[in-house]
């Protein structure tokens, strides 16, 4: 693993070998790592990058990859969970590379604003994998950047198995993977000892509180939403009201906890985040105010998207996550506690453009008891749509397809057997 190098001259107007010059915050911890990643990049084919949230990794590196191929046509392609998040990041590296802006394009469901100019592509990982169909070898990409893939959803390891395949074929294509909180040994082996480059630091620190319910407020039954409403008014009234982002598990809490703080914060501005709301209610939290913001989120906005000024962050440790049940063929939504790594996921949406307060509605104790990692979807979901999915994609069968930890034969065996029951798939296993 890397280290941190010594930066033979000043990051913020890094030169390239050919006209283009860009410039790196020196704030940022990735911007000490240019020169050592640029080396990755022209000798390893696949890079593993860990680094704590905040570090600039989601911004810095595709702009990395621009400075170390100026002139090449190919894209760089950078992929994100959610669309708010590829939309976001892609306006703010558009606005970090100022006259080099145009280069920049974005892609999400519906919507494709990329045009002959650009270079950067920053997209949701279903919309790369969708491409898969009509460009198997993704030959228009030149590097692909898979962000947040602790993630583990369905997609990205449809994606990094895709990428394994093809990789032999593609000597040329440079894959990275990201996120800030990795396990990088299985990702650096799914990829034959892939290097990892570690990112030390952060750009401010922050403050971890831990406020389980006293007794008293037990014996009251005080609701996890009320818990949260009457942590923020407690901490207003000891702190300098600063911008905060309270984590709440379902779109109900969400809304009940909205009317509690306008009645207990008539001075704030409250606003609501989750994946339903309308684009344009989305857009409502970057935009700046004269208010304190409060923005009440579901695990939406846990990882890439960053809220302009957030100082205070109130987790309550929980969020909705889909669970498979093998006996009763069903899947449901269950609202359960999240992992250590989705915790300090949320704990970093602060401490960026200042020193954070993170206050969990937990105790220590029962942060500590989590399971370190959140399991990969793959493993709670139903095969048979697994299976499903795959063979709509052209991908194969989950049997012969490179997951980074494949599900148990016996398991896909059921889902083969379910879809044949259906009359999904016929008996060569292809789509009805």
């Amino acid at each position: 693993m890397y280290k941190k190098p010594r930066s033979p001259y000043p990051i913020s107007q890094a030169k390239s070998s050919t006209s283009m010059q860009l410039s790196y915050p020196e704030e940022l911890p990735i911007s000490a790592y240019r020169e050592a990643f640029l080396d990755l990049l022209q000798n390893s084919q696949v890079i593993v990058v860990s680094g704590e949230t905040g570090s600039g990794k989601t911004t810095q590196l595709p702009k990395f990859c621009l400075e170390s191929y100026p002139d090449d046509s190919f894209l760089i392609g950078c992929t994100q969970p959610r669309r708010i998040a590829a939309t976001s990041v892609a306006a703010r590296v558009t606005e970090e590379l100022g006259i080099h802006g145009r280069h920049v394009g974005c892609k999400i469901r519906f919507r494709d604003h990329t045009d002959k100019h650009t270079r950067i592509k920053f997209m949701t990982d279903g919309v790369l994998l969708a491409e898969t169909r009509n460009d198997p070898l993704l030959k228009r990409y030149g590097v692909i950047i898979i962000d947040e893939a602790h993630e583990r959803s369905l997609n990205i390891d449809f994606l990094l198995g895709y990428l394994k395949k093809i990789l032999p074929k593609r000597s040329d294509l440079k894959v990275i993977i990201t996120s800030a909180t990795i396990d990088t040994s299985i990702f650096s082996r799914h990829f034959s000892n892939a290097p990892i480059l570690g990112v030390e630091g952060r750009g401010y620190p922050v403050d971890v509180r831990y406020q389980p319910l006293s007794p008293t407020e037990e014996a009251e039954e005080l609701s996890y939403v009320e818990h949260a409403a009457a942590a923020i008014t407690k901490l207003f009234t000891r702190q300098i009201p600063q911008d905060t982002l309270i984590f709440l598990p379902t779109e109900k809490d969400i809304r009940e906890c909205c009317t509690l703080l306008e009645k207990k914060l008539p001075e704030s501005l409250i606003l609501p985040m989750f994946g339903r709301l309308q684009s344009g209610d989305q857009k409502k939290i970057f935009r700046p105010s004269n208010r304190v913001k409060v923005v009440v989120a579901t695990n939406v906005a846990e990882t890439s998207i960053t809220v302009p000024g957030i100082r205070y962050v109130i987790d309550t440790g929980l969020a909705r996550i889909s669970q498979y049940n093998v006996r009763a063929g069903t899947t449901s939504l269950p609202i359960t506690r999240i992992s250590r790594a989705s915790g300090d996921q949320r704990k970093g949406r602060c401490g960026r453009i200042g020193p954070g307060i993170c206050i969990r509605l937990f105790s220590e104790e029962d942060y500590e008891d989590r399971d370190e990692y959140t399991l990969p979807e793959i493993k709670r979901s139903n095969l048979a749509e697994v299976i499903l999915q795959m063979t709509a994609m052209s991908l194969g069968s989950p049997l012969d397809f490179p997951f980074i930890e494949p599900p148990h034969s016996g398991a896909i065996r059921d889902g083969y057997n379910l879809l044949k029951e259906l009359q999904a798939i016929r008996s060569d296993n292809r789509l009805s």
